[in-house]
C-alpha cells in the first residue's frame, strides 16, 4: 500500500503523445482526428438564445461518428480551456471562441469549407 493521501486529481493524460507538449498548446496533426469520408462544410456561429444570456460557440455540420465527435469536443474544449457539449450532432463549447475554432479546424482539415458566423 502507498504512502499516498491523494483523494481526488486532475491529473491525467494532458500531453500529445507525438510532441509532449500540453494539448491546447499543441498545434500537431494528431490532435484532432482525421475522419472525414468527403469534404465537408462546416459552420461556426455563436448563440445566445434559451441560454440567459450567456455565449456559446456551435459547430455544426461536422459529418463524422458519434464517438469522435465526442473525442472532437474533448480536444476543442481543451484548446479553448471552456467547457461544452454535444447535442444532436452539434458541438457546443461555452463562450466566444470562433476564432480559434476556425483557425483550429482549418489546419487540421484544409480540405473543408468552413465558414464563421
Amino acid at each position: 500500500m502507498s504512502e499516498s493521501r491523494l483523494v481526488y486529481s486532475t491529473a491525467g493524460n494532458d500531453r500529445c503523445p507525438h510532441c509532449q507538449k500540453i494539448l491546447r498548446k499543441c498545434r500537431c496533426e494528431a490532435v484532432v482526428p482525421r475522419s472525414f469520408t468527403a469534404p465537408a462544410s462546416i459552420l461556426i456561429r455563436r448563440e445566445t438564445k434559451g441560454r440567459k444570456g450567456k455565449g456559446v460557440t456551435l459547430v455544426c455540420g461536422v459529418q463524422i461518428p458519434g464517438a469522435e465527435l465526442k473525442l472532437l469536443a474533448k480536444q476543442l474544449k481543451t484548446l479553448c480551456g471552456s467547457g461544452g457539449a454535444v447535442k444532436a450532432g452539434v458541438i457546443e463549447i461555452q463562450g466566444d471562441h470562433r476564432s480559434a475554432i476556425e483557425l483550429a479546424l482549418k489546419t487540421q482539415f484544409p480540405g473543408v469549407n468552413i465558414t464563421s458566423a
